[in-house]
């Protein structure tokens, strides 16, 4: 039951679809709008509240979709706006709710009003970008893309470049520009009298630049400053969502949750402020970076081993200091990282299933709001059989331009090895339904290779095993549904230099939960003193050892006080 003062979004589970990648309806090899509204009974089996979708509006599909060229209308290749109304009110009348994705740091370099600003500097539109003469001949400033390369284009025929701080489709708009925020605003009020119930608002903390674009610092060995460093929470970032709170947001009962590239305690405080003035939550990326190395000269291309109590340092800082004045999202994985059961559980035939779980119960008995990427829930892999030539990513295809073939710091290799740990294809691979051709996502020519487990691993297998990952998600997401203690309890973590084990405690009035939590391939021993009164609530193993955890061993008891 929710309390007055809990916000539904508070109570709710999220499922992440990545359209393309769901399930097919019309057998081109892409998944569709159709092909998800034929898959909402199993989201409501799983008894997820809402579903967040990647971008389906029309696009060239240079960033799979993230590059929008019309906001209005939906990409043909996942149908039509119809059949988005229709996918929309069969997710209402099964009480899911569908939260867009908002792309408008950027758009499509095919979007009509980047055609029309780049006709000529007396454009109208011209200021609806961010056009700058050549310095010294050469870039405006040293930025480097998140996606490799510089972030300016030179356009030829009116003799300035543009910024892009991703791909060269995906010109930056201008945020300055009253106009611009107008038009994207009226737009989103377009979308919410739809009936959408939210969004999710792609790389929103670098919508405001650094007043005169200056040079950055350039860290030993690279070419490029961080476009990171240099925009990420600008000075008028709060103006522009507190801008689009008054004009948008307050028209509905939505959910917002921002994707908040660079964010720390401080800004997230105010991102996702508890008196509503800007946005719910945000996504932040601190527990992402712990197993990189900080190599300037291949940035995410580097890995680390995870180190146990620095995790646990991350998401109790988050737990802790937005307690009370600010909300946090919860996620292992989504569309832009790996496989979570393979990066911080193993997907070794024998420890998959029992990590997942832990990875699961784990995440799901915090205070936030709990994000499941599509597959996550019955424990789908990295795909390590991918190869060069059957990736579609552009940043995996940008890594081996310019870091392998360009500027020789990696070899094609070792650069393989980190992509098949880090890359973004390796959650992008089809869901795996069933064990018959191409896992029952398709009778056609999938758009991007089949993990090849998908005989072993599939949602048929998951949905036939009582004892299955589909199920233990499945539990999670009612206790939270009905114990208010995982959204109002104080979160307090025991044993932080433990480099084993994750266990913290969840306290409320007259009770508390302790969740303990393996992360070792070998049996360990530890004493949290559990009362002989207290319930065993869940556990990914069928019989409590007390004292004694297994492998990858997790469980949750309530106790009485």
């Amino acid at each position: 039951m929710t309390t007055n003062q809990t916000k539904w979004w508070q109570k709710a589970v999220v499922y992440q679809i990545y359209p393309r990648s769901f399930q097919d309806s019309n057998n081109d090899g892409i998944g569709d709008l159709k092909g998800i509204e034929s898959r909402l009974d199993y989201v409501k089996k799983l008894g997820a509240d809402v579903i967040w979708l990647n971008p389906v509006y029309d696009s060239p599909n240079e960033d799979n979709g993230y590059d929008i060229s019309d906001y209005d209308a939906i990409n043909p290749e996942f149908g039509t706006m119809e059949e988005f109304d229709s996918l929309l009110s069969e997710a209402h009348d099964r009480g899911i709710k569908i939260v867009m994705d908002l792309v408008v740091n950027h758009s499509s370099s095919q979007h009509k009003w980047f055609i029309e600003s780049k006709s000529s500097k007396d454009s109208d539109k011209r200021d609806f970008y961010i056009w700058r003469d050549p310095v010294d001949g050469h870039e405006p400033n040293n930025w480097g893309s998140f996606f490799s390369g510089s972030t300016w284009k030179y356009d030829e025929n009116t003799g300035q470049y543009y910024l892009h701080l991703f791909a060269e489709g995906q010109p930056d708009l201008n945020w300055e520009n009253d106009k611009v925020r107008q038009t994207v605003f009226d737009m989103m009020n377009r979308w919410v009298d739809k009936g959408i119930d939210g969004f999710r608002m792609d790389v929103i903390s670098l919508l405001s630049k650094p007043e005169g674009l200056p040079d950055g610092p350039v860290a030993e060995g690279a070419e490029y400053a961080s476009s990171n460093d240099m925009v990420a929470n600008g000075p008028k970032i709060h103006d522009y969502i507190q801008e689009m709170r008054q004009k948008v947001l307050n028209n509905a009962d939505i959910m917002t949750v921002g994707e908040a590239s660079n964010v720390n305690i401080k800004n997230a405080k105010r991102y996702a402020a508890a008196d509503g003035s800007e946005l719910n939550m945000v996504f932040q990326f601190e527990h992402m970076d712990l197993d990189q190395n900080p190599n300037p000269n291949l940035g995410k291309w580097d890995n680390a081993p995870l180190y146990l109590p620095k995790l646990k340092e991350n998401l109790t800082k988050w737990q802790t200091e937005l307690a009370g004045v600010a909300w946090n999202s919860l996620y292992w994985e989504n569309h832009d990282q790996p496989r979570s059961v393979s990066r911080f559980g193993s997907d070794a035939p024998e420890f998959r299933v029992k990590s997942a779980k832990m990875l699961a119960t784990l995440l799901h008995f915090m205070q936030g709001t709990p994000y499941i990427y599509q597959g996550q829930e019955i424990g789908m892999t990295n795909a390590n059989n991918l190869a060069w030539e059957d990736f579609n990513d552009i940043e995996i295809k940008n890594a081996r331009k310019y870091l392998v073939e360009r500027d020789g710091l990696i070899d094609a290799d070792t650069l393989l090895d980190y992509v098949h740990y880090k890359g973004r294809d390796n959650a992008r691979t089809p869901m795996q339904w069933t064990d018959g051709e191409n896992a029952g996502f398709t009778e056609g020519t999938p758009w991007l290779k089949l993990n090849d487990n998908f005989d072993k691993i599939n949602v048929d297998q998951a949905l036939n095993d009582e004892n299955s990952i589909f199920y233990h998600y499945q539990q999670l997401i009612k206790f939270r549904h009905d114990l208010d203690i995982v959204t109002t309890g104080r979160y307090e973590l025991l044993d932080p230099e433990d480099e084993q084990v994750y266990a913290y405690k969840r306290v409320g009035e007259g009770e508390e939960l302790l969740i303990i939590n393996s992360f070792a391939e070998e049996t360990l021993e530890r004493d949290y003193q559990v009362p002989a009164n207290a319930e065993l609530l869940i556990s990914n193993y069928e019989d409590d050892m007390g004292t004694e955890l297994r492998p990858y061993e997790s469980k949750v008891y309530r106790i009485q006080k």
